[in-house]
């Protein structure tokens, strides 16, 4: 391999079942119970579950109907974004105090480049241990890392000693680690490509890397050529400390299914607050309105119009979601709605140049992580 490329040092930082775990610190009396957050009544869908329920096989995004099926004892929780912000909030300042190149995801995960930090550590890993031991004693929360050279990796290797642990991967060691990986564990491979992976004979990275580009083009259409980079260990994408936010949205699950616009109406209004809402505290506006709409029968349809000027008051917003609305007849009646915002205002609306993906990765012996 040639070493044309600067190798760097990149640690995914993953909090382990968040959500729940905020939920058992603040109340003593949840510890050490199968718990999920979210997921009550009849639609509810849950947002996390603690590691005591994950051993019956709850999961999120998974009905609570069906995870209490699966746990009989498990205890519902409704969510608290606020707590969990604040708590998110607090761990995101320990990450600047080691650096700067911060990429939050989500509230419970973040990308920290300290290939050059502020504290002058050589080691990531170490810093990894480090910022890992600082989140406990400040939060009582644990998190786990990988640490590895682009961010690809180190993401799939946080989840390798989960909970509460953390995985290097040296850059002489990529590759090795890449080929025996499962194909499951391949982040941005889904259920649905995994299985299509399967009946082509691909289990393992081994089995990726031996197709051609030509092959997984021909087969896995755009994303063929992501997975023959990304198992070579090319994955050039820097992390982005100030990434801007494409769209806002807001939805609702209703605990019973709409057959009229008329009964929807209400619901649009209150979703066009909660999005008008976000928008202000965003400080952004949009010209793109969508209207979402999920039918009894799980059918997805969207609905979109876009306005000459940018928006974020309420009461466009609900007009326009409206006439979407009445755009056309329904197909069936409706479990969900959503609004969501569009085309923002913002520098990451303006289109960039794309890259060329360099097809090399370098590898430093003597490169301390």
């Amino acid at each position: 391999m040639s070493n044309d490329l600067p190798i760097r040092k990149i640690i995914h930082v993953d909090m382990d079942a968040f959500y729940a775990s905020v939920e058992q610190l603040d109340n003593p009396e949840l510890r050490g119970k199968p718990i999920a957050v979210g997921g009550g009544g009849k639609r509810g869908v849950i947002s996390a579950a603690s590691y005591e329920a994950r051993k019956f096989g709850v999961r999120s995004a998974m009905s609570g109907r069906l995870a209490e099926k699966l746990c009989p004892e498990l205890i519902f929780v409704r969510t608290n974004f606020a707590r969990y912000n604040e708590v998110s909030q607090n761990i995101r300042k320990i990450f600047h105090e080691y650096t700067d190149l911060v990429e939050p995801l989500s509230l419970d995960e973040a990308y920290l480049d300290v290939t050059e930090n502020k504290i002058g550590m050589p080691s990531a890993s170490i810093i990894a241990q480090e910022i890992r031991q600082r989140i406990f004693e400040d939060t009582g929360l644990t998190a786990s890392a990988g640490i590895s050279i682009n961010k690809f990796v180190a993401k799939v290797a946080s989840d390798y000693n989960k909970p509460n642990g953390q995985k290097t991967v040296n850059p002489e060691d990529v590759l090795q680690f890449l080929e025996d990986l499962d194909i499951r564990k391949f982040y941005g491979v889904g259920k649905v490509t995994a299985e299509k992976m399967y009946q082509k004979g691909i289990f393992t990275g081994k089995d990726l890397k031996s197709k051609s580009l030509e092959y997984l083009s021909e087969n896995f259409g755009k994303s063929g050529s992501y997975y023959y980079h990304i198992v070579r260990g090319i994955h050039n994408s820097q992390v982005k400390p100030n990434r801007i936010r494409k769209s806002l949205a807001a939805e609702r699950t209703f605990s019973e299914n709409l057959s009229s616009e008329i009964f929807m109406l209400e619901k649009l209004d209150h979703i066009a607050e909660e999005v008008s809402r976000r928008l202000d505290k965003s400080k952004v506006a949009g010209k793109t309105v969508t209207l979402k709409i999920k039918y009894s029968d799980f059918t997805l349809q969207t609905r979109s119009k876009t306005l000459p000027y940018f928006i974020s008051d309420k009461d466009i917003i609900l007009e326009t979601a409206k006439n979407l609305l009445y755009q056309e007849k329904l197909n069936n009646s409706v479990r969900l709605l959503g609004i969501s915002l569009s085309n923002l205002n913002t520098e990451a609306t303006k289109k960039k140049p794309a890259e060329k993906e360099k097809k090399s990765v370098s590898v430093q012996l003597k490169f301390e992580f």
